[in-house]
């Protein structure tokens, strides 16, 4: 007796490009804050809120584009399609990781220097500071260890921790996710206020990773620390 063959469901193609267009978008705000921040550069307006930037102008002339590259490519890193490659060819993905890996060292460590060197804006305070340092370290500890564990040819583990490396850069635009409606409710943030929301944006990109790396390592029913051959 025949045995009916069920047909596996493929996923639309069209609703992986969705996770890159969300990306990109929330990543609007940095990379918009960061263009008018290079426009008062290179205009020489020099103002009190933005004085320490004069005084020091290369570490945010590389933290800008560095970060503004590494939310915009890297957010095609989540596309299936993009991590295949074709016979005798690097897939995108892995030509594409060559230079994310980098350009995020450069975006976290230069983002440490201007935290500890620059002198603290309005609102800004040690609690922040602090936040900026555990999280922007955490950051360049992700990156570095990815980088072991794709040498190590573990790419399970490899994108685990690129992944959260990558959920700590794009937390700054999910700050006004969390701050919008804390005004809109609240009021105006103030100087406690606006380092425990800051601190919640990153906790939540970090969540909101972790929930994903879980569910791709039992969606695909195999175990998230396995190694995967090449």
């Amino acid at each position: 007796m025949a045995t009916a063959t069920i047909p596996r469901i493929r996923p639309n193609p069209r609703f992986g490009w969705l996770v890159p267009a969300a990306l990109i978008l929330l990543s609007l705000v940095p990379i918009i804050a960061g263009a008018v921040r290079i426009t008062d550069l290179t205009g020489g307006q020099i103002r009190p809120d933005n004085a320490r930037f004069f005084d020091a102008p290369i570490p945010v002339l590389i933290h800008i584009p560095a970060v503004t590259l590494y939310l915009v490519l890297g957010a095609f890193q989540f596309v299936p399609p993009l991590r295949r490659g074709k016979r005798g060819r690097p897939s995108w993905h892995k030509v594409a990781g060559r230079i994310l890996a980098p350009t995020g060292l450069l975006a976290a460590l230069s983002g440490l220097w201007m935290a500890v060197f620059y002198d603290l804006p309005p609102l800004d305070g040690t609690l922040l500071l602090v936040l900026r340092l555990v999280f922007g370290s955490a950051m360049v500890a992700f990156i570095a260890l990815g980088f072991i564990e794709v040498r190590r040819r573990n790419y399970v583990r490899h994108s685990e921790w690129m992944s959260r490396a990558y959920a700590i850069g794009i937390a700054q635009g999910t700050i006004v996710v969390v701050t919008i409606p804390w005004i809109v409710l609240v009021g105006p943030v103030t100087e406690l206020s606006r380092a425990l929301l800051i601190g919640a944006s990153w906790v939540l990109s970090l969540v909101v990773a972790e929930y994903f790396i879980y569910r791709r390592a039992h969606a695909s029913g195999r175990n998230p620390r396995a190694i995967k051959p090449a």
